[in-house]
């Protein structure tokens, strides 16, 4: 049994001193007198002190704007209402493009078919390039500019190109399917939209031109469709009206100076998508400059990025990690893309990544590292990670055995940071701290500035007990609303409607008595057996421990026989290839639980599927399933990556006793 009385890991002493965060306290006591000798500390006087601490942030992390005035934070007290900087003016891709020398900017690999770098010199001839070939066709402040493209040094070109002109960018992810791009993109209406031709995928090449051709004449806003050749030199181009291929359209502009369009602090920088799976997904305005100050807070402090590191993160352009990936140009690192299938080749391929191309900083999925512990993989005794000294994990909530995995298998000396927060803050609420030990199964610490308190249902603080992630204060990365929402009603409702004033997050979570946190799933797929709020996350890390389970899925089945408001819970469970579920694998799997948990969390039914469907970025959906079993529609199938998973779970005979 692991030691649960000791850290797994604990940051020696030269690496404290030698942190950004051990540097910006001894900055905040000489600016301000605060006495912040360790990381709780800090958080308090960050939370007590928040026009301090902001302050502070710019100022360390050298924000490129102009301060007209001197306010700092206007109406303080109204949540949504607080204005941060309302003074100020910035550019979002001015403070990504600070770096113009031959150090590399960007590493990409696609799969084992494309490999390439660019200098943060190219970067910005590239950008210029793109910036004035947008400028010509029309897009200026305010108009958008939707990306459908693949993880590829292209994105990040387009994503700069228009925020430097204070347009606002969006993007999804090429294995969206037309109609869910259209749910997306038809609500922000864009002038331009830039596509690649296809992208790679388990060796396979996928050809996106078809989608293209039954996308674009759905979208009449469009002016002009953009091409970036991508999997085939020169792709058909046919049947799409005012297209280019991208060389074509920045042919006739040579680099030059790029100009910065510099405007208000919360002026529209991205539009970000809800999952969409209980309808038309909710389009999530952020505003630069909470989204430059958050992640600039994130990456120095938080995750100590320096100029020396390469980051890595896997995802795509659908996900709002790609966009945090992406600010770590501010920092004057190297970027690393990586776009395909994380298992193809081989299982490895992503620690050949970090070997070869001497990662730093690696960001992945829970789902990746239970992926890696299910497959026997030790990159420990295959890969050199000398260089390795940051491990990120998202998605979903890390469990206790995972993190056993990463420090047995992977590397020893190493930091390994869960974290959460999501598309609502293109950020993180909770997250990891070069100054703190990591403790088996906790997120290390609260975000700095942020004021995260657990409530119960009564909207009480819940010492030492499960309940709501909640934000009682306001901060930067707040989302400036909703596209189409002009009276803030529907922003409101989404996060401000339980508790009124504070921000819920819909999180089911606990503070440790480490300062740290642990997340038990969703609020809104929490299990209420007999009235018991049981996360599900507590389920999975018991099922997914046994050697014959993949993947499971559960959910509370409407069951009124004893209560009309009463559930009872179910189950389903993916299984390795070859194994059925039978009595005695059901025995077991429902003596692990009882165990391990409460005699509650004990499902009344275990059923076998042979799929589980997730979204695009790799969640599972339980709410989806939830609605088949009860037989409700699920509004928006369109945003997962397997829709056709939902059968699976329709009409089960074993559900209707």
């Amino acid at each position: 049994m692991p030691d649960t009385a000791q850290p797994l890991w604990s940051p020696s002493v030269a690496r404290i001193a030698r942190s950004n965060l051990k540097q910006f306290m001894r900055e905040i006591a000489r600016t301000w007198g605060a006495d912040c000798r360790d990381h709780p500390a800090l958080y308090d006087w960050s939370i007590a002190e928040p026009e301090k601490f902001w302050t502070s942030i710019w100022d360390y992390c050298d924000v490129i704007a102009e301060r007209r005035g001197q306010v700092v934070l206007e109406n303080p007290d109204r949540m949504p209402g607080a204005r941060w900087f309302p003074d100020a003016r910035l550019n979002f891709a001015e403070n990504l493009l600070r770096r113009g020398d031959d150090a590399t900017a960007i590493v990409f690999w696609g799969e084992n078919r494309v490999k390439s770098a660019l200098t943060f010199a190219e970067l910005q001839h590239e950008v210029s390039r793109l910036q004035q070939a947008l400028r010509a066709a029309g897009v200026g402040v305010g108009d958008r500019v939707a990306g459908y493209v693949p993880n590829l040094p292209g994105a990040v070109i387009a994503m700069l190109a228009t925020t430097s002109l204070g347009a606002v960018w969006s993007s999804c992810s090429p294995d969206f399917g037309p109609q869910g791009v259209l749910d997306r993109f038809g609500q922000i209406e864009p002038k331009v939209l830039i596509a690649a031709d296809g992208y790679f995928y388990g060796g396979k090449t996928i050809d996106v031109m078809p989608r293209l051709r039954e996308i674009v004449p759905q979208l009449p806003t469009v002016t002009r469709t953009v091409i970036i050749p991508y999997t085939r030199r020169d792709p058909d181009l046919s049947g799409i009206a005012n297209v280019l291929d991208i060389h074509d359209f920045m042919a006739p502009y040579p680099a030059r100076r790029l100009h910065f369009e510099r405007l208000p602090f919360d002026h529209p920088l991205l539009v970000m998508y809800s999952s969409g799976t209980t309808g038309v997904p909710k389009c999530i305005v952020h505003g630069a400059g909470g989204t430059l100050l958050q992640h600039l807070k994130e990456h120095s402090l938080h995750v100590d990025l320096h100029p020396t590191d390469r980051l890595f993160y896997f995802t795509t352009c659908g996900w709002m990690m790609w966009n945090w990936l992406v600010t770590g140009l501010a920092s004057g690192s190297t970027i690393m893309l990586f776009d395909g299938s994380p298992f193809y080749p081989k299982g490895n391929v992503l620690f050949d990544f970090a070997q070869q191309e001497s990662m730093t900083i690696f960001g992945t999925s829970a789902k990746y590292i239970d992926s890696l512990r299910k497959l026997e993989l030790k990159p420990m005794l295959t890969h050199d990670l000398t260089r390795l000294r940051t491990m990120l994990s998202t998605g979903s909530p890390l469990v206790a055995e995972s993190f056993d995995y990463v420090y047995e298998n992977i590397k020893a000396d190493l930091c390994l940071s869960s974290i959460s927060g999501g598309t609502d803050i293109v950020s993180c609420f909770v997250l990891g701290s070069p100054l703190l030990p990591v403790w088996r199964g906790e997120i290390q610490c609260r975000g700095l500035g942020l004021a995260v308190e657990v409530w119960d249902e009564e909207g009480r603080p819940a010492h030492g007990a499960r309940g709501e992630l909640v934000c009682t204060r306001p901060f930067p990365c707040m989302p400036i609303g909703f596209w189409n929402d002009a009276d803030g009603s529907r922003y409101r409702a989404a996060y401000f409607e339980r508790f009124p004033g504070v921000w819920c997050h819909g999180d089911f979570c606990e503070l440790t008595e480490h300062g740290g946190v642990v997340i038990y799933g969703r609020s809104d797929a929490v299990l209420n057996p007999g009235g018991v709020r049981i996360g599900t996350a507590e389920i999975y890390r018991q099922v997914e421990q046994l050697d014959e389970v993949v993947e499971s899925l559960v959910i509370g089945q409407d069951w009124p026989r004893i209560n009309p408001n009463d559930v009872r819970v179910v189950l389903f469970v993916r299984l390795r290839e070859g194994v059925q579920l039978d009595d005695a694998l059901v025995a077991r799997i429902k003596q692990r639980i009882r165990a391990n948990t409460t005699p509650r969390h004990v499902p009344a039914k275990v059923l076998q599927v042979a799929d589980i469907p997730r979204t695009k970025s790799g969640k599972i959906v339980e709410l989806a399933v939830r609605n088949v079993v009860h037989g409700q529609p699920v509004k928006n199938a369109t945003a997962l990556a397997n829709p056709e998973a939902l059968a699976l779970y329709a009409d089960r005979a074993e559900l209707a006793d």
